[in-house]
């Protein structure tokens, strides 16, 4: 594909985007490590080098109250831009233009002082919101117009206003979190009054030439949100207001629905964006779940945008737009939309990074060096933590050969694309195979070594990378023909019967039970996905919602836990919630506190609260953890011959690729 589209050029607003690929604002709390403005210095001009159009920055708040949480990002001060003007400058260097979003968290602001178009607490925070006052929310106006100056001040090329995911402004447009009586709320009129004063503002306040971007909410998802017609209009007033750019939010961040994990299609929300479009005539910008150039490609010859917005797919890698420019496509390293690293971390107080590459938020930490000293070194092991070692060993100029013991790379990752909503763990496993060939990595596939056989070829270093194998539980009847291994089942080499019994409710016993009874794939296609979880196109739906269409399932799938406590605690922040909705649709049962007493013909003997009981089920699916793989180890402890350990053979539990890459990555720029 040429991807003419999304390389051709676009003059807004006095600036000159090289191309329509946008890096999607993203809260990392990079601000929160040390060397704070160095790090988001690094972090930004890394994808400027990457020859990405336009980067929008973490959210900024006008003022104190409206950050994210404690200790959050606001500007509202000069004192605080030669903070900014460190950032603004390395992007200049590397060539970028990046724009600062100003996003005022309203009631989904984590601090006690939050505050909100009306006194009603958002479901996903502990802090009730405070009801702004009329002459608070014009303050509030001039504070988003005065940010917007200090901004210009700093060297930005332009401002978002965020309006959508539910924070502020979005509480002010939906009549479910606006109840105001001033002239601010009631009518659909006085309830959007706040934005289209606020972009006003900001226009007047910095002049024609900066670029003022505002983000709308394509379709709120939301009970008593707007419709479409609204939204169009909205769009409209919007653009008369003085906005250059429509940039485009899906939902709100406690919507029933699904809107950027790898449950949802590519491309889902064409619809909603398109919708925005054909209400203007100003530049729109698509975003959620766009992460490879054939999708943003299509988006923009289909006419429905202009621009595509990519955020998590350029922390998966920077040079994403650069690569789509030289005809190195299949060299992208895709964003999986696991969530894993990114915002199941933000969710939990913690720093956005990268399952995929663990060096997004954390450049400083890992500068491009070729190796003092090339060496030759040994892998064993093709799975995430072998093949990333061996990458990135290889980049910096030591001859590597990886050994697998099966007939392909992959290891644990062949099992988790299997998973329904996890068919992007292919393009992980693409990526790998074309870089593993462009560094010349020798391969060798069927081929278990031993501690001889590495001493024979006298490698400079060891790399133990043999992962883990399914643990087997002390439980009488264990062997029975009735019980099947995880890995069986999701790798086919097992059919399972149905009705089904899954031991273990961790991460994998909750994807073999989505495997179980999933009768089709609703995260490839995009109506199977709206009818699956109520999504509405039809122009007067409030919030874009219907009742949700279950899909039958002719298969009876009974998970166990020993725990008890609650299913599903160790699932990510992000995505297990969506997991556990699609089981209680088909009906999964669960039950905690289980004691296991047996297995035999009869099916499974378990005790819970004191009481014993059988189920008559036809397979038993052992999901009950893993243990590292660690023969070869021993084998070389023994022999006295040094050797790194990475991966699930250092350790098993929780068994995580973002850790394994992790891992691996870091030795390799190390060794």
């Amino acid at each position: 594909m040429a991807y003419k589209n999304l390389l051709s050029p676009l003059r807004v607003a006095g600036a000159e985007l090289p191309n329509r690929m946008v890096m999607g604002a993203m809260h990392t709390r990079i601000e929160t490590l040390d060397r704070p403005h160095e790090r988001l210095a690094a972090f930004y001009s890394r994808r400027a080098e990457g020859e990405v159009g336009l980067i929008l920055t973490g959210g900024y708040s006008p003022t104190p109250e409206g950050v994210m949480d404690e200790g959050g990002l606001f500007l509202n001060s000069k004192q605080q831009l030669e903070d900014h003007r460190q950032i603004t400058s390395e992007i200049g260097k590397a060539g970028g233009k990046i724009v600062l979003q100003i996003l005022h968290a309203g009631r989904y602001a984590k601090v006690a002082e939050c505050v909100a178009p009306s006194a009603k607490k958002a479901r996903i925070n502990v802090f009730p919101p405070r009801a702004l006052s009329t002459l608070e929310v014009w303050r509030l106006i001039e504070s988003f117009a005065h940010t917007a100056e200090l901004a210009q001040s700093a060297g930005y090329a332009g401002v978002e206003i965020m309006g959508s995911e539910g924070y502020l402004i979005n509480e002010f447009t939906a009549a479910i979190t606006n109840e105001r009586d001033d002239e601010f709320g009631g009518s659909f009129d006085a309830r959007i009054r706040f934005p289209l004063e606020i972009v006003a503002a900001v226009r007047k306040r910095v002049g024609k030439d900066f670029l003022v971007i505002y983000r709308i909410s394509a379709i709120d998802l939301m009970e008593g949100g707007m419709t479409r017609a609204e939204i169009a209009e909205f769009a409209r007033r919007v653009e008369a207001a003085g906005a250059d750019v429509i940039n485009t939010g899906i939902g709100w961040h406690e919507s029933s629905v699904p809107t950027i994990a790898a449950a949802v299609p590519r491309g889902a929300w064409v619809a909603a964006v398109r919708n925005v479009k054909q209400a203007v005539s100003i530049p729109v910008i698509a975003s959620n779940r766009i992460n490879t150039p054939d999708v943003a490609e299509e988006i923009i010859a289909s006419g429905a945008a202009d621009l595509v917005s990519m955020a998590r797919p350029l922390l998966a890698d920077p040079d994403f737009a650069k690569k789509v420019r030289l005809g190195a496509t299949d060299e992208i390293n895709t964003c999986i939309a696991c969530n894993q690293a990114c915002l199941d971390r933000i969710f939990t107080d913690r720093t956005a990074t990268c399952l995929v590459n663990p060096r997004a938020g954390h450049e400083i930490e890992f500068p491009s060096r070729t190796a003092e000293k090339a060496k030759n070194i040994a892998v064993i092991g093709g799975g995430a933590a072998g093949m990333a070692f061996a990458i990135n060993a290889s980049e910096r100029g030591h001859k590597v050969v990886l050994f697998e013991a099966e007939a392909v790379l992959g290891g644990q990752l062949n099992l988790a694309k299997q998973a329904p909503g996890k068919n992007e763990f292919n393009e992980l496993l693409r990526y790998f195979d074309v870089m593993l060939a462009k560094h010349g990595v020798e391969i060798r596939l069927n081929t278990r070594v031993t501690a001889d056989v590495l001493k024979a070829e006298n490698f400079d270093e060891i790399v133990v990378a043999t992962g883990i194998v399914p643990r087997k539980p002390q439980i009488p009847g264990v062997d029975h023909p009735k019980v099947l291994r995880y890995d069986d089942v999701l790798s086919g080499r097992q059919s399972v019967g149905g009705s089904v019994a899954i031991l273990g409710a961790g991460g994998i016993g909750f994807d073999v039970a989505d495997f179980l009874v999933c009768a089709h794939e609703e995260s490839l296609n995009s109506e199977s996905f709206y009818r699956a979880w109520g999504v509405s196109l039809d122009e007067a739906s409030a919030g874009g919602l219907k009742q949700p269409i279950n899909h039958s399932t002719s298969r009876v799938v009974h998970m166990f836990q020993r725990k008890a406590e609650s299913m599903g605690r160790g699932l990510g922040k992000s995505t297990g919630w969506i997991l556990k909705a699609k089981l209680k649709k088909a009906n999964v049962s669960m039950t905690v506190g289980v004691t296991y007493e047996g297995i035999d013909d009869e099916g499974l003997h378990y005790v819970i609260d004191g009481t014993s009981h059988v189920l008559a089920v036809d397979n038993i699916v052992l999901c009950t953890g893993q243990v590292s793989e660690r023969g070869l180890a021993e084998q070389l402890q023994d022999a006295e011959i040094k050797f790194h350990i990475i991966g699930g053979a250092y350790v098993a539990e929780e068994l995580d690729a973002l850790r394994a890459i992790d891992q691996a990555t870091r030795l390799a720029v190390n060794i």
